[in-house]
């Protein structure tokens, strides 16, 4: 039976594309790392999100909207100044949606993230 989710991998044709995207900008903590993947988590423990490179990708994402991966913010609006700021491009900007606030941005190579905040 499937119970939830362990994790998400983001392929890359190299992962230093977005590594310090997810290191740097996004402030993930790097868990678990070898060559050519990296686990973004404290001690690798799920849910993760993992980096890699893959040899059957090549370039910049074509269609970003294929899958999203989402993010868990307490405060997306502060979360969206501060990405703002450092460059990151978004496509939506904080928006309500019944009880979650949504924001979605693009990596470095165009993936689609969304950050979720709960509303009460």
């Amino acid at each position: 039976m499937i119970k939830g989710l362990r994790g998400a991998t983001i392929w890359s044709e190299d992962i230093n594309n977005l590594l310090p995207f997810s290191r740097d900008v996004l402030g993930f903590k790097v868990g678990v790392q070898s060559d050519g993947f990296v686990v973004l988590s404290e001690q690798g423990a799920p849910p993760w999100l993992a980096l890699g490179t893959h040899s059957q990708v090549r370039g910049r994402n074509t269609d970003p909207a294929r899958h999203m991966v989402s993010l868990t913010s307490d405060a997306v609006d502060s979360d969206w100044k501060r990405l703002k700021g450092a460059g990151v491009e978004f496509i939506e900007n904080p928006t309500d949606y019944g009880t979650l606030r949504i924001a979605t941005l693009k990596d470095p190579e165009g993936n689609l993230l969304q950050l979720l905040q709960p509303l009460t």
